[in-house]
């Protein structure tokens, strides 16, 4: 496909060959909202969408170029996460009485699948038509330590309604361990500092943190603290205060526990653009969501427009089940067994 509107990547910047396989760029739009997808890392380069202004804001802060999404600081802007998406502690992973060792990347733990992990690796892709792309990947047993071949699959379609959706699928051949997300960084104003975006979350629990960012086993309640986000509060508001959760973590970077959940596609969060005044709704499958803020951002990346990732000019919401679940035995199994399929499904709408 052309290339469809001034602001979008180009394909120059991302057409080579990596591992003996073609990357590439690919558009995708419908009805009002745009995006661009490369296959390195199955991940998200643009998403164009309309402010209260009618003027057209792209709400993905990241890269646009294959060579600064490798040569940057932080590796996971738009990309798919897997295996395992977020935190195993020690990177060790026991199925069955086996134990696996997974390499360890963030203070001694396996953070999104390892270092070599799915955000790394040139998917396969086939544009399904103007408004759908997906994406395959087999993940080969004993790769980044994980037991089984597992094949994985991401679909992502822009729908009449202006949403966003990443529908993930994936089998085995081998008992192992999915938790698969999507590692966007959003700012609805398209720059600046996020802390003014007005956040709602449908949790009234929240995951606890030690000092290595693992959750340590239960769950607390938002009440009277500053992660209580069922009505809507900007971001910063509390950001601030001395409460023990905000200081491990230098602000939120935790897994929120959503209410209600049986499985089925339900509301997780909104959250809106001060400037802007978009919103963008979050719906999932899935039991989890990581609300991260920006805390690491240290402006050493050079991004779209030459802008700098600054201290908490981005968000990332992502869907997912709970860090660390192989190893706590109360949380929801993250286990996948041969004959069965992972399923998941996450939208992001956007209107203003």
């Amino acid at each position: 496909m052309k290339r469809l509107t001034t602001g979008l990547a180009s394909r120059e910047d991302f057409k080579t060959t990596l591992d003996g396989k073609q990357v590439d760029l690919f558009y995708i739009k419908n009805k009002g909202i745009e995006a661009t997808f490369t296959n390195y890392g199955a991940r998200i380069i643009n998403l164009l969408t309309p402010n209260s202004y009618g003027e057209i804001t792209d709400v993905i802060i990241g890269f646009d170029t294959l060579e600064g999404i490798r040569n940057g600081v932080d590796a996971y802007h738009g990309a798919t996460i897997g295996r395992y998406a977020n935190r195993i502690a020690k990177g060790k992973l026991l199925i069955d009485g086996v134990e696996y060792q997974l390499p360890t990347d963030a203070e001694g733990n396996c953070l999104h699948g390892g270092s070599g992990g799915f955000h790394t690796v040139v998917w396969d892709a086939v544009q399904l038509d103007e408004s759908t792309i997906q994406f395959t990947y087999l993940s080969k047993d004993a790769e980044q330590g994980f037991p089984g071949n597992l094949l994985a699959n991401v679909i992502y379609s822009l729908t009449d309604a202006a949403e966003l959706k990443i529908t993930y699928s994936a089998t085995t051949d081998q008992k192992t361990v999915c938790n698969l997300t999507n590692h966007s960084f959003f700012n609805l104003n398209g720059t600046g500092s996020t802390n003014k975006h007005k956040l709602r979350i449908y949790a009234s629990l929240f995951l606890p943190i030690n000092a290595e960012m693992i959750p340590i086993g239960n769950y607390l309640s938002v009440e009277n603290t500053a992660f209580d986000f069922l009505e809507f509060m900007e971001i910063g508001s509390r950001i601030n205060n001395r409460e023990e959760q905000l200081l491990l973590s230098n602000g939120y970077d935790h897994t929120f526990v959503l209410n209600k959940h049986d499985q089925v596609l339900q509301l997780a969060a909104e959250i809106i653009g001060d400037k802007s005044k978009i919103c963008m709704q979050v719906y999932t499958t899935e039991p989890g969501l990581q609300f991260y803020g920006g805390n690491f951002m240290q402006g050493k990346n050079i991004l779209k427009n030459g802008v700098t990732d600054e201290f908490r000019t981005a968000f990332c919401l992502e869907t997912q089940h709970f860090p660390d679940s192989p190893n706590q035995l109360n949380f929801p199994s993250t286990i996948l067994e041969p004959g069965k399929e992972f399923a998941s499904t996450t939208i992001y709408k956007f209107f203003v």
